[in-house]
């Protein structure tokens, strides 16, 4: 364990520069390859601080360091069977070398990948890591990819070895593999498999356990901070996904500064891993950020996004919470229903300490004091019951990314003196660039830069101005910032302009006191037929919030006369198949009510249609036309689509990002009835 007043960068900063084995930097020409092969210059700011000097390293010698100093501190958690499996930091070190030697053993050739398809498990980690060790290129996989999806990313990764979690992901790999030459070795995590050459966690395990050190040795000894070992692909929503490569140097950095920005303490933080693993935010802060900081994580049950994560937070008292929007809005959900079952003294109390809870924290932002002994008695006859019910009882910090979070979902959980600090990240800055932290907190923000981190807005793109007349597209510059697409020159040359500067396609803005705002992507601006720019994002979200009974608004109008809307209104979804069903969610028949309208599914809706319910959501667009900003962008006609959109109906990807190609396309008949004369 850490002495007193030893610091966590201490730890990994201390001794010489590296000039042999996997710490040197190998010498460089660029900042960017598309070749995993070729080494990266690393931004390495010319002045003192010390945040921008940190000693690059490799993703191993992490590990290996933090086994070496809390060898025996608990690492991973996960229940099965009613029981806890867990790993020290010692044997999590020990079994990713095993796999390391095994993945060796079986064919994975250097700057090869690993694919790994499945739920989140310490096996996911080893074979993670394992790869990395062994000079492999990581390669998440997200579960909900078909069999097609799944090849395309095995075959541009050239994967040796691919580890899945159970039957239905490997028969997705079966019926692929006579299109991967590379494939060497399947391998299936959870259960025994039942195909033949296929081989169990066990099987793997020994293996490696057989093999001696000698060629691992030599491989790690040929690893460089400035080399790719990770790969993670994106969601494809504009077009076939890209293999976004990171170094060693890429994610050990990012966790680094994500530890010190935060004041992360030494084994004393705890996660709890539900979000794919095969997404840059989990993947950053699962494996990497918690390494660092010697802290434990505890794996959340498969089911956890179908109601059971609450159950795995109360068990791990987490003290970092990490959870995309829809997660956030599925927990406030859950909590409204539960209130409205409240009568009597006992809901009085509730809405008592929410107002006092929102009254003093929105107080608090805008430096105003607050009544202390009102918020001090709600924070202990409610706010610590609820957080405490939740499983956030030990919780000191909250977060949010991935897209943007509603004011609404903001506010309610700010009212339960939970605060949601936003962070902007993508999969080419190694997850985080900027965020909001305790010391500089703006709700509807994206907060500012981290620490060593750099951000500019740039008005040069075409597109710019329409999205934000006083703003520009997100660009970075740094150490967290990706080397390249994998085998694809053109694209890699396409986000980088001349002076290295990384163009995220994200446009915002910034205010006064430096707090960042996304307001569109250039990527997906409408031209119409007259010639305007128009961004989708800015009016999407306009017309939600006119309108609470949507779930997604997609405009449309690309080289069209006028602008229309898709809509899609709030419904349950079945929690095992993760479809969307037709019954409307509670809040969306209490709006119905509200406009007279007796709906409770969409079919009613659909059937008559209700007139009632088509004359509100009208009146809603009117309400919105009236603020538009040009004539050229009001909507001028909407329609309703039969069911909401999901990933098992491929409108929206793993990162609940909508794929507007695939709505178009599936929904092509609904579109040209909108534009008919």
């Amino acid at each position: 364990m850490l002495e007193s007043g030893f610091s966590i960068s201490a730890l990994f900063d201390g001794g010489e520069e590296a000039t042999t084995g996997p710490d040197r930097v190998l010498a460089a020409t660029e900042f960017t390859s598309s070749d995993p092969s070729v080494p990266v210059k690393l931004w390495m700011p010319a002045g003192s601080e010390p945040v921008g000097l940190r000693k690059p390293i490799s993703v191993p010698t992490l590990l290996n360091k933090t086994a070496q100093q809390s060898g025996d501190h608990l690492a991973l958690s996960v229940t099965r069977g009613g029981t806890a499996v867990q790993w020290t930091y010692k044997e999590y070190l020990e079994d990713v070398n095993t796999v390391a030697k095994a993945f060796i053993k079986l064919g994975l050739a250097p700057g090869h990948g690993v694919g790994i398809i499945g739920f989140n498990t310490p096996e996911w980690l080893f074979a993670d890591l394992g790869c990395v060790f062994a000079g492999g290129l990581a390669t998440g996989i997200y579960p909900t990819n078909s069999a097609e999806a799944c090849q395309y990313v095995l075959a541009n990764c050239r994967a040796n070895v691919v580890v899945v979690e159970d039957q239905k992901q490997l028969s997705k790999v079966l019926a692929i593999k006579p299109n991967l030459p590379n494939l060497k070795c399947i391998v299936q995590y959870s259960g025994e498999p039942n195909e033949k050459g296929v081989l169990s966690w066990s099987q793997l395990l020994e293996i490696g356990k057989k093999e001696n050190r000698t060629e691992l040795d030599r491989r790690l000894l040929n690893l460089a901070p400035n080399l790719c070992c990770h790969l993670v692909y994106t969601s494809g929503t504009t077009g076939p996904p890209k293999g976004v490569m990171l170094t060693h140097d890429n994610l050990v950095y990012t966790a680094r500064t994500l530890v010190d920005h935060y004041g992360l303490q030494w084994e004393q933080e705890r996660l709890v891993s539900y979000l794919p693993l095969s997404h840059v935010a989990a993947n950053i802060m699962d494996i990497f950020m918690v390494t660092t900081c010697a802290g434990t994580l505890y794996f959340a049950n498969k089911d956890a996004l179908k109601g059971t994560l609450t159950t795995s937070l109360r068990e791990a008292k987490p003290t970092i919470f990490f959870g995309v929007p829809r997660v956030w809005e599925k927990v406030r959900e859950k909590m409204i229903q539960v209130g409205k079952s409240n009568t009597g003294f006992k809901k009085a109390v509730g809405m008592w300490a929410k107002k006092t809870g929102l009254d003093h924290n929105k107080g608090k932002l805008a430096g105003k004091r607050s009544a202390n002994f009102s918020y001090k008695l709600a924070e202990k006859i409610v706010f610590s019951k609820v957080k405490e019910q939740l499983g956030f009882s030990h919780t000191h910090s909250f977060f949010s990314a991935a897209a943007p979070i509603s004011s609404e979902v903001l506010d309610y959980f700010l009212s339960l003196d939970i605060k949601i600090w936003e962070i902007y990240g993508m999969s080419e800055i190694s997850g985080p660039q900027t965020g909001n932290d305790k010391d500089t907190y703006k709700p509807g923000t994206i907060g500012k830069d981290l620490l060593g981190f750099n951000t500019k807005l740039d008005r040069t793109s075409a597109g710019v101005s329409e999205i934000c007349s006083e703003g520009g597209e997100l660009c970075m510059r740094g150490r967290n910032v990706f080397m390249g697409y994998l085998g694809n020159i053109e694209k890699t040359q396409e986000v980088f302009d001349s002076e290295g500067w990384h163009h995220s396609g994200d446009v915002g803005r910034m205010d006064d006191e430096g707090f960042l705002t996304v307001t569109g992507r250039i990527k997906e601006i409408l031209i119409t037929a007259g010639g305007e720019n128009v961004p989708p994002f800015i009016i999407e979200n306009m017309v939600k919030n006119e309108l609470v009974c949507l779930s997604h608004v997609m405009l449309i109008g690309d080289r069209r006369k006028f602008l229309s809307c898709l809509v899609t209104l709030k419904v349950e979804v079945d929690q095992e198949t993760l479809e969307p069903k037709s019954k409307l969610t509670r809040d969306t028949i209490e709006w119905c009510k509200s406009v007279d309208s007796k709906a409770e599914t969409i079919d009613d809706i659909l059937s008559g249609p209700d007139t009632k319910v088509m004359e509100a959501i009208q009146r809603g667009f009117d309400r919105y036309n009236l603020a538009a900003t040009s004539n050229a962008q009001r909507v001028q006609k909407w329609t309703i689509l039969p069911a909401d959109f999901s990933i098992p109906g491929g409108e929206i990807g793993p990162t609940m990002k909508v794929k507007r190609h695939a709505v178009l396309k599936k929904y092509q008949e609904n579109v040209e009835k909108l534009y008919e004369t």
